[in-house]
């Protein structure tokens, strides 16, 4: 079943068949909560604990029938975890070599495979840290449980535990294959914002944040967003060149 998404505007109650054809052929869905402390309008939150293996949905949108043209009953998706902020973005290669030489052997992502239902062929590059990739049929159950093993005040200046740590993104990239059976022709892209604690700090952040809205006025309330019980990851549109030079297709 596709969950709902957040609302965050006046929406037609029924879709028209030139809108259902703009439905993106997947949803991704991240079953933790979001934070309560987000303002209206803005990207929702959402906090993990350090190396705890969360559940994300694949599901597919569209009518099966409507896949036909994928040629091939696999797709693949590639989840990686990348800074939210421009300024580390910018510095990102040499951000991730700071932390492989500071943590050697272990991984910024992986993929907890007896979890997950539905994946074929996963893999986790030993170059790539923050990424993993696999294969899963669209018109079959898919959940793929991942586990983030870098903290967010991993990457602060003084990278201790007294900042306010910075946020990440899970983003979810997925292909279908071309005519030479590779897996390069983009389909659809959709990310969200994260930050990562230490083993049960989400969950006392998750507790602040809802004992700090608790506290406010009912006008003050309505300025923010309710706290969702998964998390959407919308939809992210990027360059096929751009990713054929993030994973050298």
């Amino acid at each position: 079943d596709v969950l709902a998404l957040p609302i965050f505007k006046q929406e037609e109650p029924q879709l028209s068949p030139e809108n259902e054809a703009k439905l993106p052929p997947f949803q991704y869905v991240l079953c933790t909560a979001t934070s309560p402390a987000v303002k209206l309008h803005e990207e929702t939150l959402t906090y993990l604990n350090q190396g705890q293996s969360y559940e994300i949905r694949l599901l597919e949108n569209r009518k099966l029938g409507e896949f036909q043209d994928l040629n091939t009953k696999y797709v693949k998706s590639i989840i990686r975890v990348v800074f939210h902020d421009r300024r580390l973005q910018y510095t990102e290669h040499q951000q991730l070599e700071g932390w492989r030489w500071s943590r050697p052997g272990d991984r910024i992502l992986d993929i907890d495979i007896p979890l997950s239902v539905g994946i074929l062929d996963p893999r986790a590059s030993p170059t790539q840290l923050n990424t993993v990739e696999f294969l899963w049929d669209p018109s079959k159950r898919a959940s793929a449980f991942i586990q983030v093993h870098c903290i967010s005040t991993e990457f602060t200046p003084r990278k201790h535990g007294g900042e306010k740590g910075v946020p990440f993104r899970v983003q979810i990239d997925t292909f279908k294959q071309n005519e030479n059976g590779e897996y390069t022709e983009h389909l659809h892209s959709a990310s969200c914002q994260i930050k990562v604690f230490k083993p049960k700090g989400a969950d006392r952040k998750q507790k602040t944040d809802r004992e700090k809205m608790e506290k406010k006025t009912t006008q003050e309330k309505e300025k923010y967003q309710p706290s969702y019980e998964t998390t959407i990851l919308t939809e992210a549109f990027r360059i096929l060149d751009e990713l054929k030079e993030q994973f050298s297709l």
